[in-house]
């Protein structure tokens, strides 16, 4: 069976995106979960411990408040409260700080640090998945065990006013609520003007026991402005005014309850200095948690500082606050100053109902849980507990009953740690079976595209795939049965739960026919190349063919990028490997441009051995027929000016500056956007100008009428034109649409990429690809690379804070979820995807013939394959890795979105390449 090699390309990428897919489902794993099941079944708490007596108190503790109100707001820093910006900016805040009833701490949130996972941190107390943060955007109903739903079980009335994600996280469990969305980030003041017009008549209400206010302005400013907007300030006075208003309501509602109220600040997340948030830097996790009660009076010189602790701890102690079992999953320990005022047998109460609940989840998560310390310690204290009960039945007040007590409750408060920690490294568990097969698939596709190279960049474009030889069927039929016992003996026997096993076995069936398949494809190719004995060089046999430098750059650029991804910090500073290698490409390309007019016709005689007619073409010469070896040669077109020495005046001058100017421009860029990890905090040349809906709905309209126009023009001529050139009409249009698209959803101050962008292509274009006559796989080489240059040009970095969801509001004044995802997705790869329809366009009008466009389609296919799969190789090695989740995992996602990108790109190819074979 004969396939072009732009379909063949194309087809391996769409199966590459399959298998990358199904390792991307094993490696962002479930969550440790308890196994007693998603029911919030009320069970009956640990009795008291107790040592040869029978202890009277088997029943959960009351509730130590009357009324909570959890004020929430979002992306909210631990040092906009407790730095300067909160003395100067929440004066009410840092007095109950400082001198108020309060315990304050500095909460810890692990990443993602975006909104949806945080909400279930603070209420499950349990880590969620790395893969929560594609969930957040459009997040389901949770049914993990939560404080929410014991809450609602218990008959606690809950009002909630704020971020609409809590009203999907938990549907039907409020009495009253009023929802704002979250993503409508140019909307700062009206979002919690719409919370704070409720706050009046809930206060003076009294049919609730539980309030939960989540305002979002702060958030929405960091996306829109930073973390130095002027914005900040005032946003932090409005929330400190309000802050003041509930805590003086509630501690004048005591005068009339038994139990003092609770009033808790905190934040989900934090923000980054460019006012982002998602990854893991300090600004991002470091949040501000402080538990405001009259319960919490302070003696005189009583200095309190704010503790570090897990933002998972909140989950305990709401629950014992409330009276109410601490949620079966979470792994949090209960913040101990809550409690300190209470007398020492109800502390330790406290302490071991947390404690028993931490050892009952390890029990379940941890075969060999009986090893692990924090479980013997709990066995301890448990056992010590035991003694104190006994003592303190006994009506023993001595100094012996306190001094055991301290003993014991510092033997189960470091219990609740080493517990805590346990659990935490334990949060998840790979579905390992699931990665494996999707590495073999993607893998496999790698070495059938290298393997191929011989016969896909040849003189036809196409190649042969054995897909109904007899050695095949039965090399096939062997791989398949094998397979699939392997699959009946790993489902069989897997103790936890696997994805792939979840399948059908229709469906896994078809996943292991596939793997099969690509096998004896592999076999076949690796056998023909060493039958044929085809390699891939250039001509041994004209000393004038060997790699030339700009081959060698090429091959040692991508080689080495794919290397550097192996260290967290080459990863957190990818944009440096590119900056370097368009650098060092243009030197490449300056030394070829002199060397070429300085040589003159020498360096033109060398140049003539290796070039044929046509520009795009990119046919190999199999140049040594008798010694029975095919060498490939990628041919130069002859488009354009023969030689530099026929460029004339202000031509050649141009071809001649080109390279620098193109230097200029990017060294230019570098200072437009900081990014990355290291310097993203240092000053850059953005300026930050503002853009109307009205205006962008226009824009809108113009960008859509030259899309059509463009695509219609492009399918007229594929029905009507014969000659290939003629056929790409309406190309060029769909690429200036595009670029249209990406001005107007670039921040302001990124302009100056787009357009430096766009006079780089043009410069190459016509001053360095024409004039220099390189073939097809050297042009889309530099596209790739200059794309993934201005990916990060753009601002962009590995790491998920950098993403600009503002571009999803661009000219709507309502969050609508399909058209905010997709223009979100196009504004943070509009730069690759520009190249890429630039190569598209670029190709199909300059070549003669569509062979370029197969050649072009292989090779984007090829170098986008090898960083994937090597670094899948690399994230499977490196699971356990200490910066796995803050900066192996995102750079994860984004691998996966480029690939996708890459089979668009070769799909469109392949039908570009299939309309003009039909012709």
């Amino acid at each position: 069976m004969r396939l072009g090699s732009g379909t063949f390309a194309a087809c391996c990428v769409v199966v590459e995106v399959l298998g990358v897919v199904l390792f991307l489902r094993g490696f962002f794993p479930a969550p440790v979960r308890s196994f007693s099941g998603t029911k919030h079944q009320a069970e009956p708490p640990a009795p008291e411990p107790s040592a040869g007596s029978t202890s009277n108190w088997t029943k959960l503790p009351p509730p130590l408040f009357s009324k909570v109100v959890i004020m929430l707001i979002d992306a909210l820093r631990d040092d906009f409260v407790f730095g300067s910006k909160g003395v100067k900016f929440m004066p009410y805040t840092t007095y109950l700080v400082e001198k108020g009833a309060s315990h304050s701490f500095v909460a810890e949130a692990k990443p993602p640090t975006v909104t949806m996972p945080r909400i279930k941190a603070l209420m499950t107390g349990s880590l969620p998945g790395f893969i929560d943060v594609v969930r957040n955007l459009n997040s389901p109903a949770l049914l993990e065990d939560n404080v929410i739903a014991q809450a609602k079980a218990a008959g606690k009335r809950i009002i909630f006013y704020g971020d609409e994600t809590w009203m999907k996280l938990f549907p039907k469990h409020f009495v009253e609520y009023d929802g704002t969305t979250s993503y409508f980030v140019s909307d700062y003041t009206e979002v919690d003007e719409n919370v704070t017009r409720h706050l009046d008549k809930a206060l003076k209400r009294g049919d609730w026991d539980v309030l939960i206010l989540h305002y979002l302005g702060l958030d929405h400013i960091g996306h829109v402005s930073g973390p130095s907007s002027p914005l900040i300030g005032r946003k932090l006075s409005e929330m400190d005014s309000i802050l003041m208003k509930i805590h003086t309501s509630l501690l004048s509602e005591e005068r009339e309850t038994l139990l003092p109220n609770l009033l808790v600040l905190c934040g989900d997340h934090g923000m980054s200095e460019t006012g982002s948030h998602g990854a893991s830097s300090m600004e991002e996790v470091n949040t501000p948690l402080i538990l405001i009660s009259s319960a919490f009076e302070r003696k005189p010189g009583d200095v309190r500082r704010p503790e570090h602790v897990q933002q998972t701890d909140l989950a305990a102690t709401l629950a014992i606050g409330l009276g109410l079992p601490i949620p079966k999953n979470s792994v949090g320990s209960l913040l101990f100053p809550a409690i300190e005022g209470k007398p020492m047998r109800e502390q330790l109460r406290f302490l071991h109902l947390n404690t028993v609940q931490l050892a009952k989840l390890l029990q379940e998560t941890v075969p060999s849980y009986k090893k692990e310390p924090g479980f013997e310690q709990f066995k301890i204290s448990e056992r010590l507990h035991g003694n104190w009960i006994r003592l303190y039945l006994e009506e023993n007040n001595s100094e012996v009953l306190f001094n055991l007590g301290t003993k014991v409750r510092k033997q189960y408060l470091d219990a609740l740690k080493t517990l805590s920690l346990s659990l935490s490294r334990q949060v998840a568990q790979y579905d390992v079976y699931s990665m494996v097969v999707g590495t073999i698939v993607v893998l496999e596709v790698l070495t059938l595209l290298l393997l191929s190279i011989p016969q896909a960049l040849s003189n036809k474009a196409e190649l042969e795939v054995p897909l109904l030889s007899p050695v095949f069927s039965l090399l096939f039929y062997l791989t398949f049965l094998v397979l699939s016992a392997i699959h009946v003996i790993v489902c069989t026997s897997a103790e936890s739960s696997c994805y792939f096993c979840s399948l059908s076995w229709l469906t896994a069936g078809g996943v292991m026919m596939l793997i099969s398949a690509l096998l004896c494809a592999v076999v076949s190719a690796l056998t023909k190349v060493f039958v044929d004995g085809k390699l891939l060089s250039k001509n041994a046999a004209h000393s004038n063919a060997q790699w030339s430098e700009l081959d060698l750059l090429i091959l040692l650029g991508t080689v080495g990028h794919v290397l550097s991804l192996g260290a967290s910090s080459f990863i957190e500073e990818e944009h440096q490997t590119w900056y370097f290698l368009v650098s060092t490409l243009c030197l490449a390309l300056c030394h070829d441009i002199y060397r070429n007019c300085l040589l003159g016709d020498d360096c033109e005689l060398q140049r003539s051995l290796h070039m044929e007619e046509c520009f795009g073409s990119a046919t190999p010469a199999l140049q040594d027929k008798n010694a029975g070896s095919a060498v490939l040669e990628l041919n130069r077109g002859c488009k354009g000016p023969p030689s530099l020495d026929a460029l004339r005046g202000f031509e050649k001058w141009m071809v001649l500056a080109s390279p620098w100017v193109i230097l200029i421009c990017c060294r230019l860029l570098r200072s437009l956007n900081q990014t990355g990890v290291q310097w993203a905090h240092r000053p850059d040349l953005g300026l930050w100008l503002a853009r109307g809906i009205i205006e962008a709905r226009f824009v809108y309209v113009f960008v859509l009428g030259i899309l059509f126009t463009g695509t219609k023009d492009l399918l007229k001529s594929q029905v009507i034109a014969a000659d290939f050139t003629v056929k790409t009409v309406g190309l060029w249009e769909i690429y200036s649409g595009l670029v249209l698209l990406a001005a107007l959803l670039s921040r302001p101050h990124n302009l100056p990429v787009l357009v430096l962008s766009l006079l780089i292509q043009t410069l190459m274009a016509k001053f360095v690809w024409k004039p220099l006559r390189h073939d097809a796989a050297e042009i889309t080489v530099m596209h790739y690379w200059f794309g993934q240059a201005f990916f990060y040009f753009q601002g962009n970095s590995n790491n998920i804070a950098t993403v600009d969801i503002s571009a999803g509001f661009v000219g709507l004044d309502a969050y609508v979820e399909i058209p905010a995802m997709f223009l979100t997705a196009f504004a943070t790869y509009a730069e690759p995807v520009l190249w890429a329809s630039h190569l598209v366009s670029f190709l199909s009008s300059e070549a003669s013939s569509g062979s370029a466009l197969s050649h072009a389609c292989f090779c984007y296919a090829l170098i986008r394959s090898f960083p994937v799969s090597a670094y899948i190789i690399l994230v499977t090695s490196l699971r356990y890795h200490l910066f796995i989740w803050s900066v192996f995992s995102p750079k994860l996602l984004y691998e996966g979105m480029h690939l996708l990108i890459t089979a668009a790109v070769c799909v469109f190819f392949t039908a570009m390449d299939q309309t003009n074979t039909k012709s």
